[in-house]
């Protein structure tokens, strides 16, 4: 079990991202204290997904300044990059549709071992490494509310037989194996409905209560999170940023600004 003390404090101030064509996301002011629930809110294409990355430490931010768990950013995104995890975001982070539960969950517990184990770890008997393993494997799942029995065929059962919550459970079950200090979800209300919405805030707002800072792209946010939007009707590309009523900091989104936003995002998918 996590403590609050575990996640990491996320702040920024006049943080922006500009790509070729124009701004992915500018002007964003956020506070958040260890183990917050942030919901990065706004319409598609007005820059939430690389304000997600930029702040995980995937991509390289070029106006103000942010910290992440005390690591500053741009200059230390490998740092950033080491206590954050991705859940699902598309054209980075996806699920393969071909592998099955069990093979993903196998994947991610050898390549932690062998970018996260030291010396001494990889030299412990094969059992008590397999034990390790499945018991890390056990407690992601566990804090992800996926029952594998629940599955139509188990741990056997492919991706692409999985309901949307069902993948996103394991997503978010694959990003806690590394234990980080913050995780990152991008779209998490996509294709839900209104009940499955409800489950998936829950299912964040619990890992939160463990300590790990969690941050989610959303189209609408719940009230209980902290808000930011990278969106806001009526500015104009070259109004300074205004700060609404919950404190979090408002852009409007232009046309340069959308394609600045895909430009970027399409960067961050080759690296």
């Amino acid at each position: 079990m996590n403590s609050p003390a575990h996640g990491a404090g996320v702040s920024a101030d006049g943080f922006g991202l500009k790509g070729p064509r124009g701004w992915a996301f500018r002007g964003v002011h956020v506070e958040a204290e260890p183990g917050s629930l942030v919901a990065v809110e706004g319409p598609s294409g007005s820059g939430r997904t690389c304000l997600l990355l930029a702040l995980t430490g995937r991509m390289r931010s070029t106006e103000g300044r942010a910290q992440v768990g005390g690591r500053h950013l741009p200059k230390e995104l490998a740092a950033v990059r080491r206590i954050s995890a991705l859940g699902p975001v598309a054209g980075v982070n996806e699920l393969d549709p071909a592998f099955t539960v069990a093979e993903h969950l196998r994947e991610r517990a050898l390549l932690r071992r062998r970018y996260d184990g030291s010396l001494r770890a990889l030299l412990r008997p094969r059992a008590v490494r397999a034990a390790e393993a499945q018991a890390g494997i056990d407690a992601a799942l566990d804090a992800a509310g996926l029952d594998l029995a629940s599955l139509p065929r188990g741990p056997r059962t492919s991706v692409r037989d999985l309901e949307r919550l069902e993948a996103l459970r394991l997503s978010v079950g694959l990003a806690l194996m590394s234990r980080p200090r913050l995780l990152a979800v991008d779209d998490l209300d996509m294709k839900l409905s209104d009940a499955e919405r409800a489950l998936a805030w829950e299912l964040l707002r619990s890992v939160a209560r463990e300590g790990t800072t969690v941050l989610a792209v959303c189209s609408e946010a719940p009230g209980d999170a902290l808000r930011v939007t990278t969106a806001v009707v009526g500015a104009s590309d070259d109004t300074d940023s205004t700060a609404d009523s919950t404190g979090t900091t408002t852009k409007s989104t232009t046309d340069n600004e959308e394609k600045g936003a895909d430009d970027a995002l399409a960067e961050a998918g080759r690296a």
